[in-house]
């Protein structure tokens, strides 16, 4: 199983801060539409993806008990 953590307005958008999704290994890119598909408000493509606390790319495998972090896109001024 892999935990999914949700931070800000994604927590918000999902309403938990962290789901499990019961599979054995998944890409980043998999794990993204999983959750498109289970939240269709959810902008994970313009969220960052760390998982186990380092950023990944979208050919990344998650396997379990690894944690995905989705972080929003951050503005500044």
């Amino acid at each position: 199983m892999i935990k999914v953590l949700f931070f800000a307005e994604l927590e918000e958008i999902v309403g938990s801060r962290e789901l499990t999704i019961e599979k054995a290994e998944l890409t980043v890119n998999e794990v993204k539409e999983y959750l498109k598909d289970k939240f269709p408000a959810l902008p994970v493509d313009r969220a960052m993806i760390a998982v186990n606390e380092e950023y990944v790319d979208d050919t990344d495998v998650v396997k379990t008990n690894d944690i995905v972090a989705l972080v929003p896109p951050v503005s500044g001024g």
